[in-house]
């Protein structure tokens, strides 16, 4: 009886800190970046993503976004105004595209999810590239999660014969629609 008491209990407090935790974060978007948000961005991304896909300079950065068209864009912040997660969707080849990093300290507690429902409100269909497997390695030296299961429970359908291989990627096509 006292250990499922206890066990109720720490459900309870992980269901709170996630509630808490999920409404401090400020969700802002925009169709441009300033150059300080452009920073964090960058940073979040090279933290974030696989060593090999990160940007040495911030106009390299600078030039991937200049070249996706029709931008926009949520940054996540935090209570400390602190950039913690980034969603954009573009134009790509006619298609609505869509990337989305967020900082490790906060996945897992509903804001992907929340950020990708912003998304399906505002879009009729997203598509996305997704690395569907545990071989790239992140700055500090951790394997980098694929996050596909995640957009598989939130409504994702695979293409596993839609493939981008290049040198610097290995992934699998994802898409939603209404």
């Amino acid at each position: 009886m006292f250990i499922a008491r206890l066990i109720t209990g720490i459900r309870k407090l992980k269901y709170l800190y996630k509630t808490l935790t999920t409404t401090i974060m400020k969700l802002i978007e925009s169709y441009t970046l300033n150059q300080e948000e452009k920073m964090a961005v960058f940073e979040l991304w090279n933290q974030e993503y696989p060593k090999n896909l990160g940007y040495t300079k911030i106009n390299e950065f600078d030039d991937y976004l200049n070249k996706l068209e029709e931008k926009h864009h949520v940054l996540v912040k935090d209570e400390n105004d602190q950039v913690v997660g980034w969603y954009s969707n573009f134009i790509r080849d006619n298609e609505i595209w869509f990337a989305m990093i967020l900082d490790t300290s906060i996945q897992g507690k509903g804001i992907g999810t929340k950020l990708l429902n912003m998304a399906k409100k505002r879009n009729h269909i997203l598509n996305g590239w997704v690395i569907d497997h545990k071989l790239n390695i992140k700055a500090n030296g951790s394997i980098y999660r694929s996050p596909l299961e995640f957009y598989m429970k939130n409504e994702f359908q695979l293409f596993p014969e839609v493939r981008l291989e290049l040198p610097l990627i290995s992934a699998v096509k994802i898409s939603w629609s209404k």
